[in-house]
Order: structure tokens, then C-alpha cells, then sequence
């Protein structure tokens, strides 16, 4: 039998664990567990419960042991730009801050004190999101400094995972250069930066390139879930591992990660840091390969999961898709508007920016769902404009990758928008990024090449024209 390999895909609503492994040069996917996540209020902050989330990932791996399929390497990815602090000790400082709290709010005015928007674009190619881990750090500097203080290591929360199953402290690459700290040329922490912010050299730990083998698990984690194997730093930022298996092998492709978030770009050798680049707020986030994710943050699915919990009932998300599609309303919001990050209501925020605007105001969820997925068709179609301007770049087709790949409507819409082929699938990209990223580091693929050719034929694909 082939060797087993596990990728761990924590999002911000939920978990899973994903069994790979390698049959007549396909990939074969087995989830083993699954588990929610969200944030939750403590000690009046929005925080990700990281010891529940280490204790699923325990829970997942124990079952992997249970049915008899030892994997050989595990790799856990999630999101970007949060992290936690450690002691001298190794044990955490304060709570796992969600980015979605509101305690940045102010600290770019802090940051701009230290270095200007302009030079902080130009010296990172970084977006600027409020959340980012260089306001992150700000907001701690400012607030809590009796934290930043007592640090001794910051790691991002996959880092914290894998430091948490092999005792080793790293920092992987693709994820670090989400918080806006990393300079793109040398792939490096920007150390004079982070003196100029006043933010402890010291907490920033050495960055590793996806793919690098962390060493095994501890001891006391063998015991408990009953095996060991290699920790690999996989693309531990989601986006990242999503890009790998992006089943293409042509330059002119473009990719929509689509999921809470949509992750809207394509790849360059280079990153660009020009002052177009950051007039149409692009960001070159590191990838595999030490490739730029040149893209652009979208609202996303977030938008449509936070009506569905408030409206949606007990229909499902392709129920919900559906009915939208039916629906004749034309009304348009700016997806990428702060007031949707995180209001109080999605449904009357959507509603008030119609409103507002003097357009139709949709009612119920079919209405609003149809106004969600038609305004972000045409951001889509937006940002393929902005980015073919920039690079001087045409592109012949659109790759959607993660969950949204399952949203016909939005899929549909997002052809007829751009008037460029469609191509939907595989829905769990992340997932299996992070797991090709394994199958590099031990040898049984041989190069991103070779993984996104094993995607292509290991998964079905929706075309739309």
C-alpha cells in the first residue's frame, strides 16, 4: 500500500482532516474528522480557541490510528496574519486574537507614525487590511505592552499547531508574508522595519520555506495519539496550499480561491510593489516555489454564511444557490466595503448599502443571496481588469478552487461577467495543496508541476463558458 499522508485545513468555521494517498498517479482523499470553529468573546476580545482546536486535532489524529492508517507526515494549514505570543517557557501570553476584533482599529495612524502607507507598500507588496499582523502588533504595543514585553517567540497559528505537536518553533513562509513584516526580496523578516515599528527583534522566528520538514512528534504526543510520523510545514497559509493545487499548467491562468474569503489573482516570479499595484490594493503574498500570489482580497462567501445563519434557516448552501438563481433583482453592493467585514446584521447591512445607493432593496434570502453573488461576479470581473492593466497580461481562463467551486450561480455569473472560461474544482484545494506540498517534500511528487498535473487528473472539473 502507498504511504499515507495528512493535511489538517482549519478554516475560521471549521476543521477536517484529510487522508492521502497516491493510486495508479491519482491522489485519493479520505476525511477522517471534522470538527466547527469560530470566534468566541473573551475577556472582551473576539479569540480563536486554540487549546479546543489542538485538542481536535489530537481527536482527528487519534482516529487515524484507530482504522489503522499510520500517515508518514502531518501538515496543518488555516488562515493568515494571526498568531500568538509564547514566554520564555513556551507557554502562550494572553488570548489567541481573531483578526476580525476590533483592536486595531486606529493603529495604521500608529503604524504611519513609524513609516508612511506608501513606503510600507513599497518595502513588503503587502495589501493593507486593518488586520494584518503589523497592526496586530501595533494594537498589542499600544494596549498591552506588558505582552509584547514578556515575549519571547510569535508564531503564526499554524506554527503555534505544529510547535505544539514537535516542540519546534518556525515560522513558514507563505503564511509570514500575510502579516505585512516580510521583505519580498530577500523572503526574510524585514528586520529594519520591525525596529523601526519598535517591535522585539527577538519574537521573530526563523522562516522556513514550504515543504520543510519540522522534525517528528514529541514524545508526549506519540503517547497520546498513538504514532509518530514528519511534521511538514506545508503552504500553512490556506491560500497558499489553495494556489498549489490549482490544476493548470499555463501562465495565463487565473485563480479565485473561493471560500469565507475570495482570493482573487494570479502567479508572478516577482512580486510588484509599484504604486499602481497599491492604488488598486493588490497584494503579493508568498507561494510555493517562493512564486508571488499576486491578488486581491475579496469579501467572499463570508458574506452569503452570515446571511444563511441569520435568514437562510435550514437550507443548505447549494438550496440557497439555487433559489438565488431565480430571483430577478439588479441591485449591487461593494463587496470589498469595510461595513460588511464584520457588521452586527450581514442581511440589513446589505440592505441599508442598497438603500443607500438608491437601488432595490432585496428581501429575504433568495433576493439578498442573488444581490451577494451578482456583486461579487462583477468584482470578479473588475479585478481581472486591474490585474491584466498591471501585469500587461491576458488571461484565457479563471481556475476556482475550495468550497465556492460548488456555487453554479456564482460560477455561471462570474463567466458571463468576465467573458473568460470558467473552470470549477477541486472544492477541497486547500486541503490538497497542503497535502501535494507533503508528497514534494518526501519525493513521491516531484515538483509543483507534476502535483498540479496529479490534481488535474485526480479530480473532476465544471467548465463554464
Amino acid at each position: 500500500m502507498n504511504p499515507y499522508y495528512l493535511g489538517i485545513d482549519i478554516g475560521a468555521s471549521s476543521g477536517r482532516h484529510i487522508l492521502a494517498h497516491l493510486e495508479d498517479g491519482k491522489m485519493v482523499l479520505e476525511e477522517i474528522h471534522r470538527f466547527p470553529n469560530g470566534m468566541v468573546e473573551k475577556d472582551g476580545e473576539n479569540v480563536w480557541d486554540v487549546d479546543g482546536l489542538f485538542r481536535e486535532i489530537k481527536a482527528g489524529m487519534k482516529k487515524c490510528a484507530e482504522i489503522g492508517k499510520i500517515p508518514v507526515s502531518v501538515g496543518i494549514d488555516t488562515w493568515g496574519v494571526d498568531f500568538v505570543l509564547l514566554d520564555e517557557g513556551g507557554k502562550r501570553i494572553g488570548n489567541a486574537v481573531a483578526y476580525r476584533d476590533g483592536r486595531t482599529k486606529g493603529m495604521d495612524e500608529e503604524v504611519y507614525k513609524c513609516i508612511s502607507e506608501e513606503d510600507l507598500y513599497a518595502r513588503t507588496g503587502i495589501q493593507k487590511q486593518l488586520f494584518n499582523t503589523v497592526y496586530q502588533l501595533m494594537a498589542l504595543k499600544v494596549k498591552k505592552p506588558e505582552h509584547l514585553a514578556k515575549a519571547k517567540t510569535m508564531l503564526m497559528m499554524p506554527d503555534y499547531f505544529h510547535f505544539l505537536l514537535s516542540g519546534v518553533a518556525a515560522t513558514e513562509y507563505t503564511n509570514a508574508t500575510t502579516g505585512q513584516l516580510v521583505n519580498p526580496e530577500t523572503k526574510d523578516w524585514d528586520m529594519e522595519l520591525i525596529q523601526k515599528l519598535g517591535y522585539p527583534a527577538e519574537i521573530f522566528q526563523k522562516i522556513v520555506p514550504p515543504g520543510t520538514v519540522l522534525g517528528e512528534l514529541s514524545e508526549e504526543i506519540r503517547k497520546e495519539v498513538g504514532f509518530n510520523c514528519k511534521v511538514i510545514a506545508p503552504a500553512t497559509h490556506d491560500t497558499g496550499s489553495a494556489v498549489i493545487a490549482v490544476p493548470t499548467d499555463s501562465d495565463n491562468t487565473l485563480y479565485i480561491s473561493s471560500g469565507t474569503w475570495s482570493l482573487m489573482g494570479t502567479e508572478l516570479f516577482e512580486a510588484n510593489c509599484s504604486k499602481e499595484s497599491k492604488a488598486n490594493n493588490l497584494t503579493n503574498e508568498g507561494g510555493y516555489d517562493y512564486r508571488f500570489r499576486y491578488l486581491k482580497n475579496i469579501m467572499g462567501l463570508w458574506m452569503i454564511q452570515s446571511v444563511k445563519k441569520e435568514i437562510g434557516g435550514s437550507l443548505g448552501f447549494g438550496e440557497i444557490c439555487e433559489q438565488a438563481s431565480q430571483c430577478g433583482i439588479s441591485s449591487i453592493v461593494d463587496c470589498n466595503d469595510d461595513r460588511f467585514l464584520a457588521p452586527a446584521n450581514m442581511t440589513e447591512e446589505v440592505q441599508a448599502a442598497c438603500k443607500e445607493s438608491g437601488q432595490q432593496v432585496p428581501e429575504g434570502i433568495a433576493e439578498v443571496a442573488c444581490v451577494i453573488y451578482n456583486s461579487l461576479a462583477k468584482c470578479y470581473a473588475k479585478t481581472i481588469k486591474e490585474i491584466a492593466e498591471i501585469t500587461g497580461q491576458e488571461y484565457d481562463r479563471i481556475h476556482i478552487v475550495g468550497g465556492g467551486a460548488n456555487a453554479d450561480y456564482l460560477n455561471r455569473l462570474t463567466a458571463e461577467a468576465t467573458q473568460i472560461p470558467v473552470y470549477a474544482g477541486p472544492t477541497e484545494a486547500t486541503a490538497i495543496g497542503n497535502l501535494a506540498a507533503q508528497m514534494m517534500a518526501l519525493g513521491a511528487l516531484k515538483d509543483l508541476k507534476a502535483a498540479r498535473a496529479c490534481v488535474y487528473r485526480s479530480f473532476p472539473i465544471t467548465e463554464y463558458k
